[in-house]
Order: structure tokens, then sequence, then C-alpha cells
């Protein structure tokens, strides 16, 4: 789907803050409040936004301590990975979970109590199972993420190199 500035712009101040009213959406981008909504409405349904979502605090929820694991699974077949995708998707533990290329088949984000609850997920949970054939663990001392995406990212990257692509 190829969108436009007004997309974009919705786009931007949605992800700024997707509880605002649609009154306020149309006002931040310059256009009719019934404008802003079909808008919004058609990018919703093309898929372009896929939901709206609250941001929790993990300290404030207990989960103060965050991990990047990656895990190698053997053998790897289709069904032996999307078998372990589906169990570790579901974990309590587990935040954000990523199918890799290279040495290792997945990276699980996951943020936990303290350092013996992440010893105990890792140990207790991911090495219990018997397709896991390696696991390394890297600590998160921070997490900064980018809160929105304001442009295509070929758009970002014509202007970091100076080039135009031709049409």
């Amino acid at each position: 789907m190829e969108l436009d500035a007004l997309d974009w712009a919705l786009l931007r101040e949605l992800q700024h803050d997707a509880r605002q009213t649609n009154r306020d959406l149309a006002a931040k981008t310059g256009v009719s409040p019934s404008t802003s909504l079909e808008r919004v409405k058609i990018l919703r349904e093309r898929g372009v936004i896929g939901g709206f979502h609250a941001a929790l605090d993990l300290e404030s929820v207990g989960r103060s301590v965050q991990a990047l694991i990656s895990v190698r699974i053997r053998p790897p077949s289709r069904p032996v990975i999307e078998g372990f995708r589906e169990w570790a998707a579901q974990l309590p533990e587990v935040i954000g979970l990523f199918v890799t290329s290279g040495p290792h088949d997945f990276l699980l984000h996951v943020a936990v109590p303290d350092v013996d609850g992440l010893y105990a997920f890792v140990i207790d949970r991911l090495t219990e199972r018997r397709e896991v054939a390696d696991v390394q663990t890297t600590m998160v001392y921070e997490h900064v993420r980018s809160r929105s995406i304001s442009r295509p990212a070929e758009e970002g990257r014509r202007r970091a190199t100076g080039r135009r692509r031709e049409a």
C-alpha cells in the first residue's frame, strides 16, 4: 500500500498518542474530523495499523531484569522450529520473539523479576527442551526503543545517501 503525506502524519500522531480523540488527531494533521476518521479506518482495514496497545513500564510490573537469549534448535526442521516458536511465544517471560538466520534460530527478549528468575528461566525452561542445542544469554542494561516510524525507510536512505530513486 502506498502511503501519502497525510497517512504518514496520521500514523506519526497515533504512534505518539493512540488515545487522543479523532477531533484532536484531525486538528494536529490539518484535516477535517471526517477525513481523519475515514483515513484511519482505511489504514486499519489494509493492515497498516494492526492495533492499539498500552506500553507498560517493566519495572513497575515487577519485571526489571531484561535479557536477549539466542537459541539454536536441533534438528533444524520446520516442525521442530514451529513447535518451539509456538511454545516460546506463550511463555509469560517472553516479551519479544524473533526467528532469525545465522548461528541461532531464535532471539528471545525476556523480562523477569530478578537475576535468579533469569537463571531459572534459562536452566529450568529453555535447556530442559530436547530441541534446544545451544543458549546464549545477554543481559540488557538499557532498552532504548523508537516509539514511532516517521517516514518510509527508502526515503530515509535516499536522504542519507543524497540520491533519489528514478520513477
